[in-house]
């Protein structure tokens, strides 16, 4: 791992060179949302699965909380997955001496909470701003998605009549 990490490294990196943090930002970037948009859309049909099947047995305002909770607990932990995909990348760069150190910069600078006390080498500081913005996007995705999904599930909750015709049309 060394040798590959010293191979990379040094065809990669130029210290004080910005293009080299665009070079990890942006295939992180363009991972975590891409595992993001799958990890959501799954989630979505499940919840509009789960409220369709127990309509009629369940209290639908206890039905909508249990959506609501699962659905932003899941949510979570794609966050939290994100976060340790840049926080791998902190690491394999030597940028933090192990990896908890590693994930309290990443969820620090994913959640805009700040570092804890926790940096960057000089030459690398961009890199975290490019992962403050890919927070950015991912919490402005979760928070599009949770309003669609309680949309959607309180539609067929309170029966919507246009929405039965749809649901009709797609059964």
């Amino acid at each position: 791992m060394r040798i590959a990490q010293a191979a990379l490294c040094s065809y990669v990196v130029a210290p004080g060179a910005w293009r080299d943090d665009w070079a990890w930002g942006v295939p992180l970037i363009i991972l975590t949302v891409v595992i993001h948009v799958l990890g959501l859309g799954f989630t979505y049909q499940r919840a509009v699965r789960i409220v369709k099947r127990r309509i009629d047995r369940d209290h639908p305002m206890a039905l909508m909380a249990m959506i609501v909770s699962t659905v932003t607990l899941f949510a979570t932990g794609l966050h939290a997955a994100e976060a340790a995909a840049w926080a791998a990348c902190y690491q394999f760069l030597g940028n933090r001496p192990d990896f908890k150190s590693a994930m309290l910069y990443s969820l620090g600078a994913m959640t805009t909470y700040g570092h804890g006390g926790v940096f960057l080498e000089d030459r690398w500081q961009l890199l975290g701003a490019i992962e403050a913005l890919n927070g950015s996007l991912l919490f402005g995705l979760t928070t599009a998605f949770l309003i669609g999904t309680i949309q959607k599930c309180h539609q067929i909750v309170t029966r919507d009549p246009l929405l039965q015709l749809e649901i009709g049309r797609h059964n």
